[in-house]
């Protein structure tokens, strides 16, 4: 019984792990943006003689698979590909635009994340007083931050820096004093030396609370038990309760490990070409059309050379040698994987075409306006059931895809966003609260900043009856300080 138990265990991981080439190839084609489709394309082109630019001629050029749903993976599938695939395993594909007028091009737009890391955190450092030398050691700091905010260099080693590179004599307590400086910057966190500190820099930037004191607590005193998750100990430990302990837990993970994450690249890198995937145009009269962009990729089609040489040993079956077969294998071969490359990029097409229109029928009002706080609560799975496609297929679609629209260039991971729902069932976008709450600090008396209980009795007069800690939580997602800092 135990051996047909395993038996059948296997057979059921081998049947999910299993997937056939064209299924891998299409995975992989939803997955790139249209720049790094173009590079896919000319690969497939050098690599595969069989495949050859131009317009297919024959009847059979309609998509090979009409039906979307035969591109569906489930989500384990998707995880598993990672598992046992490498890059060899998969040619590339074409797109061609099924709704798009010939000739007709989008044109490449820079799009760039407003300013660099170095800089952002720069503007915090013109607003601070500080003597020449203590500038000259925060902005080397900045420069030492990696991508993710923290300080991963020993204070040491950059007084070594500053005095080879820099010319500056510093003692590790200056440095210490200027990095205290960076750490009050925004977002919190930034500075660290490690996640601890980063953790409780963050947490020492709420507002004062008996529940941020038992965070605070658990990361400085119990801090190697909380990244074992250790639980019992640290609430034997603390003389905490199930309640006190799952709060203060809950407030944690939510803070943000790679406080830099939130500024955008670092220095020299915040530029970035996006080519859009999607051409959106909205008319006077609100019609609203959809092209993907093609850019410079051009038709595919099966080579004729190819197709001949098959269809002429094919005639001459009875008189094939064994290097005749060989040759023909090998021929084929290259014909079908051409075909399948044709093929999938038509169904990548289909699938994209289908998931884009899906999102502008659910976000018809901002296509139509431009005007964000039109955006109505939409997650994956309101498009994966408009379209009958897998979460997982409308989550490789919206990754590191962007649109072209009337009001700008935006990630299709824009039009997603979470809803929060009233005691009286109303249903309201969260990123419009973050924008209303946003606005009322904007206008705060600067003298007397606006707590977060005030700020959540301003909202429910608004319409928005949103408790304190949510209010608390979207104004960190706004990288807005707490109220005593904003002085």
């Amino acid at each position: 019984m135990a051996q047909g138990s395993r038996q059948t265990q296997s057979q059921v991981q081998q049947q999910t792990q299993t997937l056939s080439p064209q299924q891998i190839l299409v995975v992989k084609l939803l997955e790139l943006p249209a720049v790094e489709l173009e590079y896919r394309v000319q690969a497939e082109l050098l690599e595969n003689p069989a495949l050859e630019e131009g317009k297919e001629e024959s009847a059979t050029d309609e998509l090979a698979a009409t039906d979307a749903q035969e591109s569906e993976i489930e989500a384990n599938e998707y995880d598993s590909l990672n598992d046992y695939l490498t890059e060899d395993d998969i040619p590339d594909y074409k797109l061609q635009e099924k709704n798009r007028s010939k000739g007709e091009q989008a044109e490449e737009i820079p799009f760039s994340d407003a300013t660099s890391f170095y800089e952002i955190l720069k503007e915090q450092l013109g607003e601070q007083n500080l003597t020449k030398h203590q500038h000259e050691l925060a902005e080397y700091l900045i420069g030492s931050l990696d991508d993710d905010g923290l300080l991963r260099k020993s204070l040491d080693s950059i007084s070594d820096e500053l005095a080879i590179y820099a010319g500056i004599n510093a003692t590790e307590q200056e440095i210490e004093e200027a990095l205290k400086i960076i750490q009050d910057f925004d977002p919190p966190g930034l500075g660290a030396r490690n996640l601890q500190e980063c953790l409780s820099i963050q947490i020492l930037r709420k507002e004062n609370s008996p529940i941020c004191q038992t965070e605070l607590n658990i990361i400085e005193k119990c801090y190697e038990e909380f990244t074992r998750k250790h639980w019992d100990k640290i609430k034997q430990k603390l003389g905490l309760s199930d309640e006190e302990f799952e709060a203060a837990i809950a407030e944690i993970t939510k803070l943000n490990p790679r406080p830099g994450s939130s500024l955008g690249e670092v220095i020299g890198r915040n530029m970035q070409q996006i080519i859009p995937d999607f051409i959106v145009e909205t008319y006077d009269d609100g019609t609203i059309t959809l092209n993907l962009n093609n850019r410079n990729i051009p038709e595919l089609r099966m080579s004729k050379d190819f197709t001949v040489l098959v269809e002429e040993h094919v005639k001459n079956k009875a008189n094939q040698t064994k290097e005749s077969k060989e040759a023909v294998m090998f021929l084929k071969q290259k014909m079908d994987a051409a075909q399948g490359f044709i093929d999938a990029v038509k169904q990548r097409q289909n699938t994209l075409q289908t998931t884009m229109q899906a999102i502008i029928d659910l976000q018809h009002p901002f296509f139509l306006e431009g005007d964000e706080s039109l955006l109505r609560p939409m997650i994956l799975k309101d498009v994966a059931e408009r379209t009958n496609l897998d979460i997982s297929t409308i989550s490789r679609v919206s990754n590191s895809k962007y649109v072209q629209t009337n009001y700008g260039v935006y990630s299709l991971k824009f039009f997603f966003n979470d809803g929060y729902t009233t005691e009286a069932g109303e249903e309201m976008s969260v990123r419009e609260i973050r924008k209303i709450l946003k606005e009322c600090i904007d206008s705060e008396n600067k003298k007397k900043p606006l707590t977060d209980d005030e700020l959540a009795d301003i909202l429910k007069k608004k319409g928005y009856p949103i408790a304190r800690r949510t209010v608390a939580k979207y104004r960190q997602q706004l990288n807005i300080p707490v109220a005593r800092l904003r002085r």
